[in-house]
C-alpha cells in the first residue's frame, strides 16, 4: 500500500472555510473518511461546503467515495461555483 501523504487543495469557498489553500494529510483512507476528518478538523463551515462540493482525484472526478485514495494523490475540493 502506497502511504505517501495526500495533498488536499481547496478552491473558492472551500479555501475560505478551511482557512488555507492546501494541506497534506495521511494516506490510507477513502474520500468519505477524508472528508469526515477534514470537517472535524476545520469545523462546521467547511463541513457544509464539503457536503455540496465535487472532488477531483489527480484531476479525475471521484465517483466512488468508498474506494481507497491512492497514496501521493492530489484531492481538489471544488464547491459549487456561481456564474457561467
Amino acid at each position: 500500500m502506497d502511504l505517501r501523504p495526500l495533498t488536499v487543495r481547496y478552491f473558492a469557498g472551500a479555501r475560505a472555510a478551511a482557512g488555507r489553500s492546501e494541506e497534506a494529510v495521511a494516506a490510507g483512507r477513502s474520500l468519505d473518511d477524508l472528508t469526515a476528518e477534514l470537517a472535524q478538523r476545520h469545523g462546521d463551515r467547511l463541513a457544509a461546503v464539503l457536503r455540496v462540493a465535487s472532488f477531483l482525484v489527480d484531476g479525475v472526478t471521484c465517483h466512488d467515495r468508498q474506494a481507497p485514495l491512492p497514496g501521493g494523490a492530489t484531492i481538489d475540493v471544488l464547491p459549487p461555483f456561481a456564474g457561467g
